[in-house]
């Protein structure tokens, strides 16, 4: 079976980006917006992007599978900011050098403090054995003079947000900002709520347990009532629903050419097109993706193709296979097994 990457950093636009100077439509308190090109990635190029599979970039917060304790867990992201001093002092070199280059960061001083229990993001850069923060996406390989030139853009008009320590926290089951985190897991019996396609029939979204062993090492997308506006109207606020979806599960059925102007038709005139965005996954390993705001486009826009596509639930005898009691989400779910909704947004409880 085919695993796809792991989403541990920043995925790079298929398209070279610019910034420009005006309000942003997907942060309301951002006064610019980074926008693609028409001008394919090279990165993509090189990754043979026309040989990827395209899947549904899915808007909700990002997770880990991984372990700790001894057990396989669920990590949230958790990005660690610099101090306002530190932030001060970035901005100042900012200025005075328009470039981002030379600056050095002292992470034990300049960082915000987090749990003890904070790990790094996979491919962060370490230096005398702690993490330092990426440099505002210069890639390696042949494409840095591309990337310089936009650095040197970005810094030029003091709007390049600050760096930070990308990285993961255990969900802990009291924790109470984690809440939505934790509805979705049971560590007594190891297992998590799963959205995938159905193995009998791709059409077909179902609910399910999986043991979170089998997710190890894996990223997946938290998505439900209380996650990011909740685009794919789950749930209610009475009887909330999140899920984990597999990063890469949710595939794209005969997605267009990287074609700037087949793209922005496919987005705005295909029932297929309405999804937050693609991300290529290709035979490297390599990740690009493009959002609906790299095209001008909102989000979200009326309803999605996810949250219309049918959905069946199976959590069934594992309920009691597992011994889960006092999980009210994993219960409720159980009372609809075999249940088939003909929209994912239609689940709905019993009073």
């Amino acid at each position: 079976m085919r695993r796809f990457g792991s989403v541990q950093q920043k995925i790079s636009c298929v398209f070279l980006t610019e910034v420009k100077e005006e309000q942003s439509r997907k942060r309301e308190c951002q006064q610019f917006q980074v926008v693609a090109t028409k001008h394919v990635n090279p990165i993509a190029l090189e990754s043979n992007i026309d040989c990827a599979l395209a899947t549904e970039k899915l808007d909700g917060t990002c997770c880990y599978v991984s372990i700790y304790k001894g057990q396989s867990y669920l990590w949230a992201r958790l990005d660690r900011k610099p101090t306002k001093q530190a932030d001060k002092r970035f901005k100042k070199h900012q200025y005075s050098h328009k470039s981002c280059k030379g600056f050095t960061w002292n992470v034990k001083e300049d960082f915000k403090t987090v749990p003890e229990s904070w790990v790094p993001a996979h491919r962060v850069q370490h230096h005398n054995g702690q993490p330092v923060p990426d440099d505002h996406g210069h890639i390696p390989g042949g494409t840095h003079y591309i990337m310089d030139t936009l650095l040197e853009l970005v810094s030029r008009t003091l709007i390049n947000p600050s760096p930070g320590l990308k990285g993961w926290v255990p969900v802990e089951k009291d924790n109470k900002q984690y809440c939505w985190h934790s509805s979705v897991v049971d560590y007594d019996a190891g297992v998590a709520l799963v959205l995938r396609p159905s193995a009998e029939n791709e059409d077909l979204l179902e609910i399910t347990m999986v043991p979170l062993a089998d997710l190890l090492e894996q990223t997946l997308e938290l998505i439900g009532t209380n996650v990011n506006g909740n685009p794919y109207g789950l749930g209610s606020k009475k009887q909330p629903v999140h899920v984990l979806v597999a990063h890469g599960s949710i595939h794209i059925r005969n997605p267009p050419p990287v074609d700037f102007q087949q793209l922005c038709s496919w987005f705005q005139d295909s029932q297929e097109g309405r999804v937050e965005g693609i991300v290529w996954h290709c035979n490297d390993g390599t990740l690009v993706k493009l959002h609906r705001h790299h095209l001008g486009l909102r989000w979200p826009d009326g309803d999605t193709i996810l949250n219309a596509r049918p959905v069946v639930i199976h959590v069934d005898g594992t309920i009691r296979e597992y011994h889960i009691a006092s999980k009210d989400l994993f219960t409720s779910l159980s009372q609809l097994n075999g249940h088939r909704f003909s929209r994912l947004q239609d689940i709905q409880f019993d009073p």
